[in-house]
């Protein structure tokens, strides 16, 4: 972590660098270094300020700031308690996502069973209509049938009524004349 001196120190030092592209009047060849990098004043020409900045190598350390590697945090070994409770709580969720899965399974056959015994009496239902449709139907064809059998039957009795009047007329006649 960089003290705030040194942090004061490159904020001075970005400031100075950016009014001395304002100004143009000379300034020293090397014009500041920071712990990582070294900025040098060049002057090419005398309408503009030039700047090389050199970064220094990250295999170089720093004589300011200490290297040190960042290592993961090593991670501790689970005791057995931790490793029982971790399969503790592995074995419920196992369990219940088993129920679940079991319950849905078990909602889906019942819905299945009702639309089968819907569709079934629907079925039924409809067999009974067309049953009850088709008897009365053959009903009121067998009362027709009787009715014309009947009236047919009274036709010929009328005919044979009139029949043997009219022998009876005939031979009265038959008789009387002769």
């Amino acid at each position: 972590m960089r003290s705030n001196k040194t942090k004061i120190t490159e904020e001075m030092s970005v400031l100075s660098l950016l009014c001395s592209c304002l100004y143009s009047q000379p300034l020293p060849n090397t014009f500041g270094q920071f712990e990582d990098m070294e900025v040098k004043s060049l002057n090419k020409r005398a309408s503009c300020q030039a700047f090389e900045v050199i970064l220094k190598s990250p295999t170089e350390p720093s004589p300011e700031r200490p290297q040190t590697l960042a290592l993961p945090p090593q991670k501790k070994e689970p005791s057995l308690g931790e490793l029982q409770r971790r399969l503790e709580a592995a074995e419920e969720r196992r369990k219940s996502q088993e129920k679940q899965v079991l319950k849905q399974l078990a909602e889906k056959r019942e819905r299945e069973k009702e639309v089968l015994n819907k569709a079934q009496e629907v079925n039924n239902n409809y067999s009974k209509m067309t049953e009850e449709k088709l008897h009365h139907k053959m009903e009121l064809n067998q009362e027709n049938r009787m009715a014309r059998l009947s009236a047919l039957k009274q036709r010929l009795r009328e005919k044979e009524l009139h029949a043997a009047e009219v022998r009876k007329n005939k031979e009265l006649h038959t008789d009387l004349s002769g």
